[in-house]
């Protein structure tokens, strides 16, 4: 007669060929080198992710890069909508297209020329939105 086997339990779940190769031993992660790791916000990698990615528009006859429309924060459009010029420039521009556009110092008229400019070079349009179309049926039966 054969003797009962013994069975022991235990509270860790087996391991699969799977789980292993998702979570590798922490042997594999301790040979990692440490990496001083900075922490960003979502907004200022946004900011970082656009810096660097810029397209070329006409500012007054100059060329200046431009952060793409389809980038642009909310907050900045804010900036351009209430008229804080500088504050859009500042945020929208290449920091040495800032500079350039301190010097040429354009009017109201050639600002938002560019920014529209800017806005289509992305394939995008600054202009009102006409919100949603009616309906073709009529409302009221006769």
């Amino acid at each position: 007669m054969a003797a009962p086997r013994q069975t022991t339990t235990s509270s860790r779940k087996p391991r699969t060929a799977a789980r292993a190769a998702s979570r590798p031993a922490n042997s594999r992660r301790a040979a990692e080198p440490d990496v001083d790791e900075v922490e960003v916000s979502a907004s200022e990698a946004q900011e970082i992710e656009a810096e660097g990615h810029y397209v070329a528009v006409d500012l007054c006859g100059e060329e200046v890069q431009v952060v793409p429309s389809t980038a642009w924060r909310s907050s900045w459009q804010r900036m351009l909508n209430q008229g804080n010029l500088d504050g859009f420039a500042e945020k929208v521009l290449s920091p040495e297209g800032y500079d350039l556009y301190l010097e040429l110092d354009p009017t109201i008229e050639e600002f938002l020329q560019f920014a529209q400019d800017a806005a289509e070079a992305a394939g995008e349009s600054l202009g009102n939105s006409r919100g949603p179309a009616t309906s073709p049926r009529r409302t009221r039966r006769r």
